[in-house]
């Protein structure tokens, strides 16, 4: 069960109380009978395992597989254009 922190606005008493889910929040100060607020607190949040960073979402290998594709194509690319200029200027010859 969670614990919930209260302050009254009255007479700015505070505490804590353990509660059900399905209780409903407090609404009288147990001190002076005045209007009780919820606090809010800071969560701790706590990532474990992988997955949380973005170089835990891609492995070396799939992005230097992506590069090496990238620099074939264009390679294949240069020499098909400096094969085309050759047969181009024989043609004319």
């Amino acid at each position: 069960m969670p614990t919930y922190s209260y302050a009254c606005k009255d007479c700015t008493h505070s505490f804590d109380i353990v509660q059900s889910f399905s209780d409903d929040s407090l609404t009288l100060c147990p001190e002076c009978s005045g209007t009780l607020r919820k606090k809010f607190g800071s969560v701790g949040v706590s990532f474990k395992g992988s997955g949380f960073y973005r170089t835990d979402s891609r492995s070396a290998a799939s992005s230097s597989a992506s590069s090496s594709s990238d620099s074939s194509t264009s390679t294949s690319d240069s020499s098909s254009s400096a094969s085309k200029t050759p047969a181009a200027a024989t043609a004319a010859d």
